[in-house]
C-alpha cells in the first residue's frame, strides 16, 4: 500500500486549479485546523458523500499491563470517529474489487 501525504495532496490539487503550492497548501491547512476546531468543540461534522467525524466517549475500563500483569485504570476518554461515506465507500470498495 503506497502513503499519500498532505504534500502530494496539494501538488496534485495546485496542478489541477493552475495555483501555486503555497496556496494551496494554506487552504488545505485552513481546512484542515477548522476541523480540529469543529471537533474540539463537540461539534460533529459531516461532508456529504465522503463521511462524517465526530466525537464520542471511550468508558472508562481497568485494563491490564502485559509484562507485569498488573491492573491499571484507564479514565473516560473522547476520541474522534470516522464513519466513511457513500460514495466513498462504493469507490473504494469497487476499486479494492477490481
Amino acid at each position: 500500500m503506497q502513503t499519500t501525504t498532505k504534500r502530494d495532496l496539494c501538488e496534485k490539487i495546485a496542478r489541477r486549479t493552475d495555483n501555486t503550492h503555497i496556496i494551496v497548501k494554506e487552504i488545505i491547512q485552513m481546512f484542515l485546523d477548522e476541523i480540529i476546531s469543529e471537533l474540539s468543540e463537540s461539534r460533529r461534522i459531516e461532508l456529504r458523500d465522503f463521511g462524517v467525524f465526530e466525537i464520542r466517549k471511550r468508558a472508562a475500563r481497568k485494563a491490564r499491563n502485559p509484562r507485569t500483569g498488573e491492573v491499571a485504570y484507564v479514565p473516560e476518554k473522547s476520541v474522534v470517529v470516522f464513519k466513511v461515506g457513500k460514495l466513498m465507500k462504493e469507490k473504494v470498495c469497487k476499486n479494492s474489487n477490481t
